[in-house]
């Protein structure tokens, strides 16, 4: 008999697979860790796998639920339009959205293509800046939603997803090991920056800046000219850039979290909506 995979059961897999950790999820949730657990074994039972292998200090995922996880954000994101669709279905009003310029220009354009293609009345207006200076923004009531990086320790906002970071450079790329290596860099504010910098004197690595910029397709076009190195996300490296991690003395980087920040006050229906539609979407992408 076919049997039904039920959303309540979806969102605390999406949470766990996110989290890697049943009691945050839990409180993601608003659900005990108990609950949580519970309703992971109802949805194993009835896929007949193993979704997570658990051990005292740690939960990972299963070959078989990485497979589940794109399926399962994909249901949830539809389910969650259909009922906006239907509740606010005239949905009208600006929404003022703050991101830096590597999420605008690589993770936002479908999401927020659909968005617009869904609620036709809603305009989106999108601000580029580095993390820190656009949750200013937002708290000065400039921006209404911002998407920022943040160290996996750090819990502000509301979880995305995470992203593992890497050292990239041209193909043909020398780093000469009697000098400090050049990079290219976001200006100070930008996670990625503090992360990689740290790494680098951790590892007593010698640098220098050679090249700084808030523009994604600028930090590109100087790395292919062998401008210097740059840090990347795992999403926004461009093919024929090589990763150096682990090699020429290049330290392997710390994960950074993506977040949503909604600002305070009461929210407009739409800007509610284009918040839940972005976390779903850059769930699922």
């Amino acid at each position: 008999m076919q049997r039904d995979l039920e959303i309540d059961l979806l969102r605390a897999f999406v949470a766990v697979a996110q989290h890697r950790n049943f009691t945050l999820a839990a409180g993601v949730l608003g659900r005990t860790q108990s609950a949580i657990s519970i309703q992971i074994k109802r949805l194993e039972e009835i896929v007949g796998l193993r979704l997570f292998e658990r051990s005292n200090k740690a939960v990972s995922i299963t070959s078989q639920g990485e497979t589940l996880l794109g399926d399962a954000n994909r249901i949830l994101q539809l389910n969650d339009e259909a009922l906006s669709r239907l509740r606010e279905p005239d949905a009208d009003g600006l929404v003022r959205i703050g991101t830096p310029d590597d999420y605008a220009t690589y993770l936002l354009p479908q999401v927020l293509s659909e968005f617009s293609t869904a609620y036709p009345r809603v305009q989106i207006e999108v601000d580029c800046d580095n993390g820190a200076d656009l949750l200013r923004q937002l708290d000065q009531g400039k921006l209404d939603l911002v998407i920022a990086a943040h160290p996996t320790q750090n819990n502000a906002g509301e979880f995305i997803r995470r992203e593992p970071l890497h050292w990239v450079a041209a193909a043909n790329f020398y780093a000469n090991p009697d000098e400090p290596v050049p990079l290219v860099m976001y200006p100070n504010g930008c996670v990625c920056r503090n992360i990689a910098l740290d790494a680098l004197n951790d590892a007593e690595k010698p640098w220098r800046i050679a090249y700084t910029t808030r523009s994604i397709a600028v930090i590109h076009n100087a790395v292919a000219a062998g401008s210097g190195v740059a840090v990347s996300e795992t999403s926004t490296i461009q093919p024929g850039f090589e990763i150096l991690d682990g090699r020429d003395g290049f330290p392997v980087l710390q994960d950074i979290v993506i977040s949503l920040h909604r600002r305070e006050g009461q929210l407009t229906p739409a800007v509610t909506l284009a918040a839940d539609y972005i976390g779903q979407g850059l769930k699922a992408s």
